[in-house]
Protein backbone atom coordinates (compact mmCIF):
# COMPACT_ATOMS: atom_id res chain seq x y z
CA UNK A 1 0.00 0.00 0.00
CA UNK A 2 2.75 2.34 0.47
CA UNK A 3 4.91 1.92 -2.74
CA UNK A 4 1.60 2.25 -4.13
CA UNK A 5 1.45 5.13 -2.67
CA UNK A 6 4.29 6.98 -3.25
CA UNK A 7 3.90 6.14 -6.93
CA UNK A 8 0.57 7.82 -7.60
CA UNK A 9 1.76 10.69 -5.72
CA UNK A 10 4.84 11.07 -7.79
CA UNK A 11 2.47 10.15 -11.02
CA UNK A 12 0.44 13.16 -9.70
CA UNK A 13 3.06 15.79 -10.20
CA UNK A 14 3.49 15.59 -14.37
CA UNK A 15 -0.48 15.08 -13.96
CA UNK A 16 -0.93 18.42 -12.61
CA UNK A 17 1.69 20.03 -14.18
CA UNK A 18 -0.39 19.18 -17.65
CA UNK A 19 -3.56 20.36 -15.82
CA UNK A 20 -2.15 23.93 -14.90
CA UNK A 21 -1.01 23.80 -18.53
CA UNK A 22 -4.65 23.51 -19.84
CA UNK A 23 -6.13 25.66 -17.60
CA UNK A 24 -4.21 28.67 -18.18
CA UNK A 25 -3.80 27.73 -21.64
CA UNK A 26 -7.78 27.79 -21.70
CA UNK A 27 -8.16 30.92 -19.89
CA UNK A 28 -6.22 32.66 -21.49
CA UNK A 29 -7.19 31.96 -24.66
CA UNK A 30 -10.73 32.61 -23.77
CA UNK A 31 -12.02 36.00 -25.33
CA UNK A 32 -12.15 37.91 -21.79
CA UNK A 33 -10.45 41.73 -21.76
CA UNK A 34 -9.48 42.77 -17.91
CA UNK A 35 -10.55 46.53 -19.54
CA UNK A 36 -13.97 45.43 -20.43
CA UNK A 37 -15.75 46.84 -17.19
CA UNK A 38 -14.01 49.90 -17.15
CA UNK A 39 -15.93 53.24 -18.25
CA UNK A 40 -16.00 54.10 -21.55
CA UNK A 41 -14.87 57.39 -21.17
CA UNK A 42 -11.66 55.85 -20.66
CA UNK A 43 -9.11 56.38 -24.14
CA UNK A 44 -7.75 53.49 -25.95
CA UNK A 45 -4.38 54.05 -25.14
CA UNK A 46 -4.62 54.14 -21.45
CA UNK A 47 -6.42 51.13 -21.72
CA UNK A 48 -3.92 49.13 -23.47
CA UNK A 49 -1.53 50.85 -20.68
CA UNK A 50 -3.54 49.22 -18.28
CA UNK A 51 -3.26 45.91 -20.33
CA UNK A 52 0.45 45.76 -20.21
CA UNK A 53 0.83 46.39 -17.00
CA UNK A 54 -1.15 43.32 -16.15
CA UNK A 55 1.33 41.62 -18.02
CA UNK A 56 -0.59 41.11 -20.97
CA UNK A 57 1.80 42.19 -23.66
CA UNK A 58 4.07 39.28 -22.79
CA UNK A 59 4.20 36.06 -24.94
CA UNK A 60 1.87 33.44 -23.26
CA UNK A 61 4.55 31.22 -22.22
CA UNK A 62 6.38 33.98 -20.23
CA UNK A 63 2.93 34.47 -18.75
CA UNK A 64 2.47 30.57 -17.85
CA UNK A 65 6.39 30.16 -16.61
CA UNK A 66 5.90 33.44 -14.25
CA UNK A 67 2.23 32.49 -12.84
CA UNK A 68 3.82 28.78 -12.36
CA UNK A 69 6.55 30.73 -9.98
CA UNK A 70 4.15 32.64 -8.17
CA UNK A 71 1.10 30.10 -7.36
CA UNK A 72 3.96 26.94 -6.80
CA UNK A 73 7.13 28.48 -5.41
CA UNK A 74 6.51 32.09 -3.98
CA UNK A 75 3.25 31.63 -2.40
CA UNK A 76 4.79 28.34 -0.28
CA UNK A 77 7.61 29.87 0.60
CA UNK A 78 5.70 33.25 1.63
CA UNK A 79 3.56 31.24 3.75
CA UNK A 80 6.09 29.29 5.36
CA UNK A 81 8.26 32.40 6.13
CA UNK A 82 4.73 33.81 7.76
CA UNK A 83 4.24 30.57 9.58
CA UNK A 84 7.82 30.61 10.90
CA UNK A 85 8.12 34.15 12.05
CA UNK A 86 10.95 34.18 9.17
CA UNK A 87 9.84 37.41 7.48
CA UNK A 88 6.43 38.95 5.61
CA UNK A 89 6.47 36.95 2.82
CA UNK A 90 6.58 39.89 0.54
CA UNK A 91 7.82 37.86 -2.52
CA UNK A 92 5.82 38.39 -5.88
CA UNK A 93 2.27 37.10 -5.67
CA UNK A 94 -0.59 36.18 -7.77
CA UNK A 95 -2.67 39.25 -7.65
CA UNK A 96 -6.25 39.86 -8.85
CA UNK A 97 -6.81 41.87 -11.49
CA UNK A 98 -9.97 43.31 -10.23
CA UNK A 99 -9.04 44.00 -6.38
CA UNK A 100 -4.87 43.94 -6.67
CA UNK A 101 -5.09 41.45 -3.86
CA UNK A 102 -3.43 38.39 -3.41
CA UNK A 103 -5.70 35.42 -4.79
CA UNK A 104 -4.72 33.30 -2.12
CA UNK A 105 -5.59 35.64 0.09
CA UNK A 106 -9.31 36.04 -1.34
CA UNK A 107 -9.47 31.88 -1.06
CA UNK A 108 -8.31 32.20 2.42
CA UNK A 109 -10.76 34.92 3.42
CA UNK A 110 -13.84 33.13 1.64
CA UNK A 111 -13.23 29.33 2.43
CA UNK A 112 -14.53 29.56 6.31
CA UNK A 113 -18.38 30.59 4.83
CA UNK A 114 -18.05 28.16 2.17
CA UNK A 115 -16.74 25.62 4.80
CA UNK A 116 -19.44 26.83 7.50
CA UNK A 117 -22.35 25.80 4.68
CA UNK A 118 -21.16 23.46 1.49
CA UNK A 119 -19.14 21.72 4.54
CA UNK A 120 -21.87 21.13 7.00
CA UNK A 121 -24.10 20.40 4.41
CA UNK A 122 -22.04 17.25 3.09
CA UNK A 123 -21.61 16.12 6.31
CA UNK A 124 -25.26 16.15 6.78
CA UNK A 125 -26.05 14.58 3.20
CA UNK A 126 -23.50 11.69 4.29
CA UNK A 127 -24.93 10.65 7.71
CA UNK A 128 -28.63 10.92 6.44
CA UNK A 129 -27.78 8.96 3.01
CA UNK A 130 -25.59 6.01 4.51
CA UNK A 131 -28.83 4.73 7.09
CA UNK A 132 -31.05 5.38 4.31
CA UNK A 133 -29.56 3.40 2.08
CA UNK A 134 -28.73 0.78 4.18
CA UNK A 135 -32.58 0.07 5.57
CA UNK A 136 -33.99 0.33 2.21
CA UNK A 137 -31.95 -2.13 0.98
CA UNK A 138 -32.95 -4.61 3.90
CA UNK A 139 -36.53 -3.56 3.84
CA UNK A 140 -36.60 -3.47 -0.22
CA UNK A 141 -39.75 -2.43 -0.94
CA UNK A 142 -41.17 -1.79 2.49
CA UNK A 143 -43.40 1.38 2.76
CA UNK A 144 -39.48 2.52 4.11
CA UNK A 145 -38.21 2.14 0.74
CA UNK A 146 -40.63 3.89 -1.19
CA UNK A 147 -40.66 6.91 0.85
CA UNK A 148 -37.06 6.83 0.65
CA UNK A 149 -37.36 6.38 -2.83
CA UNK A 150 -39.58 9.41 -3.67
CA UNK A 151 -37.44 11.86 -1.45
CA UNK A 152 -34.20 10.77 -2.80
CA UNK A 153 -35.69 10.96 -6.41
CA UNK A 154 -37.33 14.59 -5.80
CA UNK A 155 -34.23 15.87 -4.33
CA UNK A 156 -32.35 14.32 -7.23
CA UNK A 157 -34.61 15.68 -9.83
CA UNK A 158 -35.38 19.17 -8.74
CA UNK A 159 -32.37 21.79 -9.21
CA UNK A 160 -30.95 23.09 -5.86
CA UNK A 161 -32.24 27.12 -7.47
CA UNK A 162 -35.97 26.14 -7.12
CA UNK A 163 -35.35 23.63 -3.60
CA UNK A 164 -33.67 27.00 -2.47
CA UNK A 165 -36.26 29.79 -3.81
CA UNK A 166 -39.28 27.47 -1.77
CA UNK A 167 -37.72 27.10 1.17
CA UNK A 168 -36.70 30.76 1.71
CA UNK A 169 -40.86 32.14 0.72
CA UNK A 170 -41.83 29.04 3.41
CA UNK A 171 -39.60 29.67 5.91
CA UNK A 172 -38.76 32.89 5.79
CA UNK A 173 -41.16 35.22 3.78
CA UNK A 174 -44.21 33.25 4.60
CA UNK A 175 -43.26 31.99 8.28
CA UNK A 176 -39.93 34.14 9.42
CA UNK A 177 -38.46 31.31 10.88
CA UNK A 178 -35.36 31.92 9.66
CA UNK A 179 -33.38 34.44 7.95
CA UNK A 180 -33.24 35.11 3.88
CA UNK A 181 -30.23 36.02 3.00
CA UNK A 182 -26.84 34.43 4.87
CA UNK A 183 -25.11 37.12 6.60
CA UNK A 184 -21.51 36.72 6.13
CA UNK A 185 -19.78 39.22 8.36
CA UNK A 186 -21.78 37.86 11.73
CA UNK A 187 -18.88 36.82 14.54
CA UNK A 188 -19.51 33.97 16.61
CA UNK A 189 -18.85 35.24 20.19
CA UNK A 190 -21.24 34.20 22.80
CA UNK A 191 -24.78 31.70 23.27
CA UNK A 192 -26.89 34.18 21.10
CA UNK A 193 -24.43 35.28 18.24
CA UNK A 194 -23.96 30.69 17.93
CA UNK A 195 -27.89 30.63 17.71
CA UNK A 196 -28.01 33.14 15.27
CA UNK A 197 -25.47 31.48 13.17
CA UNK A 198 -27.30 28.09 13.37
CA UNK A 199 -30.22 29.46 12.44
CA UNK A 200 -29.37 31.35 9.59
CA UNK A 201 -27.44 27.94 7.97
CA UNK A 202 -30.20 25.67 8.46
CA UNK A 203 -31.56 26.52 5.01
CA UNK A 204 -28.58 26.60 2.57
CA UNK A 205 -27.48 23.65 4.79
CA UNK A 206 -30.81 21.75 3.94
CA UNK A 207 -30.93 22.64 0.59
CA UNK A 208 -27.60 21.03 -0.20
CA UNK A 209 -27.82 18.45 2.11
CA UNK A 210 -30.77 16.85 0.33
CA UNK A 211 -29.38 16.95 -2.83
CA UNK A 212 -26.33 15.15 -1.69
CA UNK A 213 -28.24 12.80 0.15
CA UNK A 214 -30.33 11.85 -2.76
CA UNK A 215 -27.49 10.71 -4.66
CA UNK A 216 -25.51 8.92 -2.31
CA UNK A 217 -28.67 6.59 -0.53
CA UNK A 218 -29.57 5.32 -4.36
CA UNK A 219 -25.60 4.50 -4.52
CA UNK A 220 -25.24 3.17 -1.30
CA UNK A 221 -29.19 0.94 -1.88
CA UNK A 222 -27.78 -0.03 -5.14
CA UNK A 223 -24.53 -1.95 -3.36
CA UNK A 224 -26.27 -2.76 -0.57
CA UNK A 225 -28.70 -4.83 -3.01
CA UNK A 226 -25.78 -6.25 -5.10
CA UNK A 227 -24.43 -7.70 -1.86
CA UNK A 228 -26.95 -9.04 0.40
CA UNK A 229 -27.71 -11.10 -2.77
CA UNK A 230 -24.21 -12.95 -2.78
CA UNK A 231 -23.26 -16.21 -1.84
CA UNK A 232 -21.21 -15.56 1.00
CA UNK A 233 -24.27 -13.78 2.83
CA UNK A 234 -25.97 -17.24 2.80
CA UNK A 235 -23.24 -18.81 4.00
CA UNK A 236 -22.72 -16.64 6.87
CA UNK A 237 -26.39 -17.45 7.77
CA UNK A 238 -26.11 -20.70 7.28
CA UNK A 239 -23.47 -20.41 10.12
CA UNK A 240 -25.44 -18.97 12.42
CA UNK A 241 -23.76 -15.79 12.75
CA UNK A 242 -26.61 -12.70 13.71
CA UNK A 243 -28.59 -10.85 11.70
CA UNK A 244 -27.08 -7.81 12.61
CA UNK A 245 -23.72 -8.73 12.24
CA UNK A 246 -24.02 -10.24 8.43
CA UNK A 247 -25.47 -7.19 7.29
CA UNK A 248 -23.03 -4.16 9.24
CA UNK A 249 -20.06 -6.14 9.14
CA UNK A 250 -20.26 -8.63 5.85
CA UNK A 251 -22.55 -6.57 3.76
CA UNK A 252 -21.73 -3.24 4.76
CA UNK A 253 -17.92 -3.26 4.31
CA UNK A 254 -18.14 -4.47 0.71
CA UNK A 255 -20.97 -2.24 -0.15
CA UNK A 256 -19.12 0.89 0.98
CA UNK A 257 -16.28 0.37 -1.57
CA UNK A 258 -18.27 1.73 -4.46
CA UNK A 259 -20.31 4.33 -2.57
CA UNK A 260 -16.44 5.79 -1.38
CA UNK A 261 -15.69 6.76 -4.72
CA UNK A 262 -18.74 8.89 -4.85
CA UNK A 263 -18.16 9.93 -1.51
CA UNK A 264 -14.30 10.86 -1.97
CA UNK A 265 -15.01 12.70 -5.16
CA UNK A 266 -17.89 15.05 -3.80
CA UNK A 267 -15.57 16.36 -1.33
CA UNK A 268 -13.91 18.52 -3.13
CA UNK A 269 -17.37 20.12 -4.47
CA UNK A 270 -17.26 21.61 -0.79
CA UNK A 271 -14.12 23.95 -1.41
CA UNK A 272 -15.84 24.32 -4.97
CA UNK A 273 -18.83 25.72 -3.12
CA UNK A 274 -22.84 25.18 -4.37
CA UNK A 275 -22.21 27.92 -6.87
CA UNK A 276 -26.17 28.06 -7.08
CA UNK A 277 -26.78 27.51 -3.76
CA UNK A 278 -24.51 30.22 -2.55
CA UNK A 279 -26.14 33.14 -4.89
CA UNK A 280 -29.67 32.41 -3.95
CA UNK A 281 -28.34 32.36 -0.18
CA UNK A 282 -26.02 35.55 -0.61
CA UNK A 283 -23.72 33.62 0.67
CA UNK A 284 -20.37 35.16 0.41
CA UNK A 285 -18.02 31.56 -0.55
CA UNK A 286 -15.60 30.26 -3.12
CA UNK A 287 -18.42 29.84 -5.72
CA UNK A 288 -19.55 33.28 -5.09
CA UNK A 289 -16.10 34.57 -6.05
CA UNK A 290 -15.47 32.31 -8.79
CA UNK A 291 -18.62 33.82 -10.24
CA UNK A 292 -17.94 37.31 -10.47
CA UNK A 293 -14.13 36.75 -11.11
CA UNK A 294 -15.46 34.97 -14.64
CA UNK A 295 -18.03 37.73 -14.83
CA UNK A 296 -15.06 40.39 -15.04
CA UNK A 297 -12.77 38.54 -16.70
CA UNK A 298 -10.59 38.48 -13.53
CA UNK A 299 -8.16 35.45 -15.33
CA UNK A 300 -5.60 35.00 -12.51
CA UNK A 301 -8.51 34.34 -9.84
CA UNK A 302 -9.99 31.82 -12.00
CA UNK A 303 -7.36 29.54 -12.95
CA UNK A 304 -6.22 29.88 -9.15
CA UNK A 305 -9.38 28.56 -8.26
CA UNK A 306 -9.75 26.09 -11.02
CA UNK A 307 -6.40 24.28 -10.60
CA UNK A 308 -7.21 23.82 -6.53
CA UNK A 309 -10.09 22.56 -7.53
CA UNK A 310 -8.10 19.88 -10.11
CA UNK A 311 -5.65 19.17 -7.06
CA UNK A 312 -8.17 18.57 -4.74
CA UNK A 313 -10.26 16.11 -7.09
CA UNK A 314 -6.87 14.23 -7.67
CA UNK A 315 -5.95 13.80 -3.80
CA UNK A 316 -9.10 12.85 -2.89
CA UNK A 317 -9.42 9.99 -5.98
CA UNK A 318 -6.21 8.75 -4.14
CA UNK A 319 -7.50 8.73 -0.91
CA UNK A 320 -10.31 6.55 -2.18
CA UNK A 321 -8.20 4.34 -3.86
CA UNK A 322 -6.21 3.66 -0.22
CA UNK A 323 -9.99 3.18 1.44
CA UNK A 324 -10.49 0.43 -1.45
CA UNK A 325 -7.24 -1.69 0.06
CA UNK A 326 -8.66 -1.15 3.67
CA UNK A 327 -12.32 -2.07 3.00
CA UNK A 328 -11.48 -4.59 1.02
CA UNK A 329 -8.59 -6.82 2.23
CA UNK A 330 -8.46 -8.86 -1.29
CA UNK A 331 -7.55 -5.59 -3.12
CA UNK A 332 -3.56 -5.61 -2.76
CA UNK A 333 -1.74 -2.73 -4.65
CA UNK A 334 1.93 -3.56 -3.98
Amino acid sequence: MLNYTIRRLLLAIPTLIAISLIIFLLLDLAPSDPTANLPLTIPPEVREKIRQSLGLGDPIYIRYLLWCKQFFINEPLNILEQWLGWGEGDRLRVLSWQTRSPVVDLIVERTPQTLWVVGMSYVVGVAIALPIGIISAYRQYSWFDQIGTFVSMVGFSVPTFFTGVLVIVIFSVWLGWFPSIYDTTHEVTDWESFLFQVRQMIMPVAVLALFNAAQISRFMRASMLDNLNQDYVRTARAKGLRERTVVLIHVLRNSLIPVVTVIALGVPQIFGGAIITEQVFKVNGLGQLLIISIQGGDLPTVQTLTFIFAVLIIVFNLVADVLYGILDPRIRYD
